[in-house]
């Protein structure tokens, strides 16, 4: 933890005065406000990019694969189609 640097911020704090306290504390929720907001909302496309990436990079790669007959329209409707 820099402890320096939180003692800097808590004298740069006390000093403001009432209307850069206020401006500070706007600030803040504007913040928090941001980062309540769901992922989607608040990436920009890249970001996406990059995390729909890592998602699909997180999934096993030796996972069988499906035959034809087993993905194929007969077999998942049966007779209903």
């Amino acid at each position: 933890m820099n402890t320096k640097l939180v003692e800097s911020l808590v004298e740069i704090i006390q000093s403001l005065t009432a209307e850069e306290k206020d401006l500070l504390n706007r600030k803040m929720n504007l913040n928090k406000k941001i980062q309540e907001r769901p992922f989607y909302e608040v990436a920009s496309p890249e970001e996406r990019a990059k995390a729909f990436q890592e998602w699909a990079e997180s999934h096993r790669l030796d996972t069988p694969i499906l035959s034809d007959e087993a993905i194929s329209r007969e077999s998942i409707y049966g007779d209903r189609w």
